[in-house]
């Protein structure tokens, strides 16, 4: 893909400072996602833990949101680029910056279980940097909460979500460091935006501020610092009522100048490299959400055979007495242009009687597509001593 302009914003306290946007692709090496690291473990048993409430809550609002977030490719007269949105009434629209979509001829909207859907543009202002894509087939889903009426202050602690750098489901916390900044970055004008010290990164834009005492958006992550370890964002308070007038009356133009390829699912075109990557995604994916609790998530990651030899109740009931499952280590044996083995060895927190105890386990998933989607089409285990 190929990089965009840069965009600079001045600030009288702070050097020059780069926009996260979509367009800006840097080099990040293979490696991050393909390597496995594997660690030490001593198996035994394990004494009895109180979690405390914040931390499991803490980690379902991080899962509930993902499940929201989209990572935006758009295609352009300059090249290519990617950016973050996220999902935010029934109808299938996604809220995300005026940035990351201007000038877009075709759009193509990943969601978090890696299935591909063309999107449109219904409403723009560069004035405002927000955006507004459909994506018909996403109609119906559950969206993300919003909170339009939040006013964040300092020190709130707050998530940001998306795909820097084209790593999928990113996620960085931090607090409100700033409220009321303003500056200009060309034609686009931030005024009252959030400072925030989550670092916001190439690829973030667009993608929500979460407030981490309810899990509801307060916020569209726009801009980012030089340095990485300063972030910008619009709060949605300045903008809904922008943004649900065009849900209401979409903006046709637009949109029949953003999309391409009609309205539905897409078939993901996929190098040898990027298969195996986004098996390996899915893999984690899988095991993300077990230890979220969200299994109907995971259940509609399998493949429809696997589904057909196994129903959600026995499904479920298989994993009640986990407890926990850290992967140690993903790598991809074999790949064919439509299928990849994908060897992960997980490390299992179980508990027997209240007791607990962990188990190391080798699992193998054949990943393959299935309705234009990734899916697990078949998995087989054995324990590892």
């Amino acid at each position: 893909m190929s990089a965009g302009k840069n965009k600079i914003i001045s600030l009288g306290l702070t050097a020059a400072i780069l926009a996260g946007g979509g367009f800006l692709i840097y080099h990040v090496d293979k490696t991050i996602k393909q390597s496995a690291v594997f660690a030490e473990s001593k198996l035994g048993s394990l004494p009895k833990q109180t979690q405390t409430k914040d931390k499991p809550e803490f980690k379902q609002i991080i899962r509930d949101t993902q499940k929201k977030v989209v990572l935006i490719e758009v295609e352009n007269e300059e090249g290519s680029g990617i950016g973050s949105g996220f999902l935010y009434n029934d109808k299938g629209d996604i809220i995300t910056n005026a940035h990351v979509v201007k000038g877009a001829t075709k759009i193509k909207v990943k969601t978090s279980d890696t299935s591909v859907y063309a999107g449109k543009v219904i409403g723009m202002s560069t004035e405002n940097d927000v955006a507004v894509v459909r994506v018909a087939a996403l109609a119906g889903k559950e969206p993300l909460k919003i909170n339009a009426d939040k006013k964040a202050e300092i020190g709130d602690q707050v998530i940001a979500f998306g795909n820097p750098h084209g790593l999928e489901n990113t996620v960085t916390n931090g607090i409100i460091s700033g409220v009321n900044r303003d500056f200009t970055i060309e034609e686009t004008k931030y005024r009252g935006v959030y400072q925030i010290s989550a670092p916001i990164a190439p690829g973030n834009s667009g993608g929500p501020l979460v407030l981490q005492s309810s899990g509801e958006a307060i916020g569209i992550n726009s801009a980012g610092g030089s340095d990485g370890n300063i972030g910008f964002s619009i709060p949605l308070s300045q903008v809904m009522t922008m943004v649900e007038g065009w849900s209401k009356h979409p903006d046709e133009q637009l949109a029949a100048e953003s999309v391409s390829g009609g309205d539905g699912q897409l078939t993901e075109q996929y190098t040898k490299a990027s298969f195996e990557d986004e098996s390996t995604y899915l893999v984690q994916n899988f095991y993300d959400s077990l230890n979220t609790g969200d299994y109907v998530g995971a259940y509609a990651l399998l493949g429809s055979s696997m589904k057909n030899n196994l129903s959600y109740e026995k499904f479920r009931s298989g994993y009640l007495n986990t407890v926990h499952v850290e992967v140690q280590g993903i790598t991809v044996s074999s790949s064919t242009p439509s299928t990849a083995e994908v060897v992960a060895v997980i490390e299992a927190q179980e508990s027997d009687s209240g007791d607990q105890h962990l188990a190391m386990y080798k699992v193998t998933y054949t990943i393959g597509l299935e309705n234009n989607s990734l899916r697990i089409l078949k998995g087989k285990g054995e324990t590892v001593q």
